[in-house]
């Protein structure tokens, strides 16, 4: 497993901020005035659509391949156009095969598994979920993606505390997405969908892939700070026992980021650079 792909720092090695976190409580929609980063010694970010605008591409690529399926399907279930509405429901930070699985059941539409390797030609699930991916990876190799300049402020503030980091993705693409971004470097250790896979990780809302991060950078959850656009990575983060779990409204919303159990919601990460 080749999941280490930087030099992990010491936290607390350099001087930490002074904003101040307030107590969590049972509102569902908590308040924070800052975030008192010395509260913690790791942060695990999602890749799409928090470090990296690549969300847009596997929407893009995820409504291409629903929309030429329903259109082609003559069997039963629900086939009414795909929606973005249907990604943020049942798609979104989830492994690619979970994804199309709950897609299809929510549709009511039922198809044989394949196998992991299956062409993108066929009508299965994995079928489905490889011709997602080839889609995502044209786009990615013509268009190249760089990080939210908000990322990068946080990313660079983070480093100069001395705090190791993670990306914790469900997507297998990550380390190409965060190479053609230049970011790969920043980061301790990438939990991806092929590190869960070999792992026997289950993938979000479970909250396992993110303590498996949590455990390589040999930081214990609860001092370790969640940062998701999803969610289903917003639960997974509340399933576990982390510090503080931050979602990212992209597009899934702030009220529903925070009923999936974030504690803080924000636009963009530079919010949460002092």
């Amino acid at each position: 497993m080749a999941d280490a792909v930087a030099d992990a720092v010491t936290p607390g090695t350099a001087r930490r901020t002074t904003a101040r976190r307030m107590p969590r409580t049972t509102d569902p929609g908590p308040t924070l005035v800052g975030v008192d980063w010395s509260d913690y010694d790791a942060a695990l970010f999602d890749l799409d659509g928090v470090v990296t605008p690549t969300a847009e591409v596997h929407m893009r690529a995820w409504a291409e391949m629903f929309s030429d399926f329903l259109a082609s399907w003559d069997g039963d279930g629900d086939t009414s156009p795909y929606t973005d509405q249907d990604y943020f429901d049942h798609v979104d930070g989830k492994p690619r095969f979970d994804g199309v699985r709950d897609f299809l059941a929510a549709r009511g539409i039922e198809l044989p598994e394949g196998d992991d390797d299956a062409p993108a030609g066929e009508v299965s699930v994995r079928g489905l979920g490889n011709r997602k991916n080839d889609a995502f990876n044209e786009v990615l190799e013509r268009d190249g993606v760089e990080a939210f300049p908000g990322s990068v402020a946080l990313l660079d503030h983070l480093r100069d505390l001395g705090m190791p980091l993670a990306v914790v993705s469900s997507s297998a693409n990550a380390p190409s997405v965060l190479r053609t971004a230049g970011l790969l470097d920043r980061f301790a250790t990438v939990v991806d969908g092929r590190v869960a896979k070999e792992l026997g990780l289950p993938g979000k809302p479970a909250p396992d892939t993110f303590a498996h991060a949590a455990a390589v950078l040999e930081v214990p959850d609860s001092r370790a700070v969640v940062l998701e656009d999803a969610t289903s990575g917003v639960r997974a983060g509340r399933a576990g026992a982390f510090g503080l779990v931050v979602g990212v409204d992209r597009g899934a919303g702030a009220d529903a980021l925070r009923a999936a159990g974030a504690d803080v919601v924000v636009g963009d990460l530079q919010e949460l650079v002092p």
